[in-house]
């Protein structure tokens, strides 16, 4: 599988990834993400490079988005974790989510492989506080919950939970990213 940095003409594809994703877990008794994300925080996280797109082959259109960066928020972490060297997951979509192919709990080893050479001591996340499904499958891969802020006005996101970063071996090949690719994520 092949890792690039999304480019901003990605944008579209990262949005897509969302909406679609919102209507599976609507699909699935969920109203996450049922509000639709702020494009601009998106043109800022790909701008810092976090973004992430994960295609089969080159020629493939991306088939899952991840973003990885140091964001801690402090309402859901507090400053001894936030002095802590971490990488946090954000956005963690797939195309076809709940396929049971293994897609996800992979890219989470490689966001625990890419902590790790980056020297912190922890992969980190969030995730919607109601979703118990998703607390769930996050336990069964390793992470441990630390607590639910429950902050609906401040946070919809309050179940919090990390593992240890630990390099393992991966399928993945992190490119460069291709300023040339085409809208939506689709290499020539």
């Amino acid at each position: 599988m092949i890792v690039v940095r999304a480019v901003p003409a990605d944008i579209p594809r990262l949005l897509k990834f969302r909406t679609d994703a919102a209507s599976w877990l609507s699909a699935n008794g969920s109203d996450q993400w049922s509000t639709p994300y702020p494009p601009e925080l998106l043109i800022d996280s790909v701008s810092a490079g976090e973004v992430y797109l994960f295609h089969p082959t080159p020629r493939d259109l991306a088939v899952a988005t991840v973003t990885l960066d140091r964001k801690a928020e402090p309402v859901l972490w507090s400053e001894e974790e936030r002095d802590e060297q971490a990488l946090y997951v954000h956005k963690l979509t797939l195309a076809r989510p709940g396929n049971g192919q293994g897609l996800g709990a992979a890219i989470l080893d490689w966001c625990g492989d890419q902590a790790a050479r980056d020297g912190a001591k922890w992969l980190r996340l969030d995730a919607w506080t109601a979703n118990t499904r998703l607390h769930a499958y996050y336990e069964r891969l390793g992470f441990t919950h630390l607590r639910t802020v429950h902050d609906p006005a401040a946070y919809e996101s309050g179940w919090v939970a990390q593992r240890p970063a630990a390099p393992c071996e991966h399928s993945f090949h992190l490119q460069p990213a291709d300023h040339g690719q085409e809208p939506g994520g689709h290499r020539p």
